[in-house]
């Protein structure tokens, strides 16, 4: 009987604190340019069984924000729980620019990845990391124990030449000169010039990297950003750990693997049903992690975020925003409310509908909060269990800010105050007109001057950009 015990107590023992369920694992799972209207449980029209299993068993907000209405100042926002401004990260660097030095989230900045390392927790960033392509910014330096993924923008899903994918493109010109679109005789390339240029050179200079090191990767990106979020929860099931799966879907270039590209035949147009594609793989990767938690017994002792970078772009990809007005690169409702789902089993109630304001700033302090580990003072967002788990009906937060360059906008309660290019500001009662379509700037000067002067207050708190 006491070899038995003895036994218990070595088990016991090398488990550690966690097995006794005071440190919970914490997923955060990023979508890259997934607007507000695609997830079923949004109303969209493709099947997310598995986005929409999140949202059934734990918390839907529908007036869930980011920061920045494009990724990489959007992800700063996310992984400091401060707005971006506040830091100089305004703006988003793409090609080149990923590798100029000084570009990307200052060192000065602390990540969650850093602080929750700090709380005992293996870290891991799998997929897009947007945040710097230079040495000093890369994402093991910024407190990610692991990474496995690419550091700028956006990169093809395949290698070329793209075998077993059918490829949508942006260009200028079709192969006969003209305008439109134009498809290849096996049907497996499509080139439009609805947008008017040509596809971002995104393998340049941004191989897939494990840690510090170039990886030959054949896989789809999406087949293999899920691969490795498997790895790693399965690698570190004794601990807890903090997984950031940031995929690169649905974000461009547009390239849709033949089995899913079979799934959506009905969609009869070509451009719809390479997205739906895309969609769909990347809700299955997130309901193979969900399974290989539940496999292991871990998934209710797993925090689950699920959210977009930012609105989608509608005209580049196809990816709805509805109801809300704009999209990806506008401060309109339709480039920052995003899908953003937690769920917590358990601990947060299942298939609740939250429409109290949020924003991705709240993740950093919540999930600080789960982990019993210290908040550091200097957070924009708050702890958001307290205010899901006990009967309250006051708002979560009143006011969320917004700047990029000569675009401004700030949200308090009901009301939103809009900028465009440095032109006059607009005023709308979200409440009564969640679209957007009715400037009461006119008819309400003194709402308009109340909401004008709180932004030109939280303004003042800002620096200038460090690049534009």
């Amino acid at each position: 009987m006491k070899r038995i015990v003895v036994i218990l107590s070595c088990l016991l023992g090398a488990a550690g604190v966690f097995a006794a369920g005071q440190k919970p694992n914490i997923v955060f799972i990023l979508a890259d340019d997934l607007g507000y209207g695609e997830p079923g449980c949004y109303g969209g029209d493709i099947p997310t069984p598995h986005i929409d299993a999140l949202a059934r068993n734990g918390v839907r907000f529908t007036s869930g924000y980011v920061t920045a209405p494009f990724c990489a100042a959007s992800r700063a926002g996310l992984l400091t729980g401060r707005y971006q401004t506040r830091f100089g990260f305004e703006f988003n660097p793409i090609g080149a620019r990923n590798t100029e030095p000084g570009i990307g989230l200052p060192p000065s900045e602390r990540t969650l990845a850093l602080a929750l390392r700090e709380a005992g927790y293996a870290t891991g960033l799998i997929g897009k990391w947007h945040l710097g392509g230079t040495p000093p910014f890369h994402p093991q330096r910024r407190g990610f124990d692991e990474f496995f993924g690419f550091l700028h923008e956006g990169h093809y899903y395949v290698p070329v030449p793209w075998r077993g994918h059918v490829t949508w493109l942006r260009r200028k010109t079709l192969p006969d000169g003209g305008q439109g679109r134009w498809r290849s005789p096996d049907g497996r390339m499509i080139w439009s010039t609805h947008m008017g240029h040509n596809e971002p050179e995104y393998d340049a200079d941004n191989p897939i990297l494990r840690s510090g090191q170039p990886v030959h990767e054949p896989a789809n990106l999406t087949e293999a950003f899920t691969r490795e979020a498997e790895s790693f929860i399965e690698q570190h099931r004794g601990q807890p750990f903090f997984l950031f799966l940031s995929y690169n879907a649905v974000h461009s270039p547009m390239q849709a693997r033949d089995d899913y590209w079979r799934r959506f035949a009905k969609i009869e147009d070509i451009h719809r049903r390479i997205f739906a594609a895309m969609l769909a793989q990347l809700d299955d990767g997130v309901g193979r992690v969900t399974a290989r938690l539940r496999s292991l017994g871990l998934e209710e002792r797993t925090l689950i975020v699920f959210l977009s970078d930012n609105g989608g772009p509608t005209r580049e990809l196809t990816s709805s925003n509805r109801p809300w007005r704009g999209g990806k690169g506008e401060l309109y409702e339709g480039g920052v409310r995003v899908p953003f789902i937690l769920q917590w089993k358990g601990r947060l109630p299942a298939g609740r509908v939250e429409p109290r304001m949020v924003s991705s700033l709240d993740l950093f302090p919540t999930a600080l909060a789960a982990a019993n580990a210290p908040t550091p003072a200097k957070l924009d967002g708050v702890n958001l269990i307290p205010r899901l788990t006990q009967p309250d009906e006051h708002p979560i937060r009143s006011e969320h800010f917004w700047r990029v360059g000569g675009n401004a906008a700030l949200r308090r309660g009901d009301w939103k105050i809009v900028r465009m290019r440095n032109g006059p500001w607009q005023l709308y009662h979200l409440a009564s007109d969640g679209s957007e379509s009715q400037d009461l700037a006119a008819q309400q000067p003194d709402k308009l001057r109340e909401l004008e002067t709180v932004w030109r207050s939280l303004n003042a708190e800002m620096i200038e950009p460090l690049w534009r």
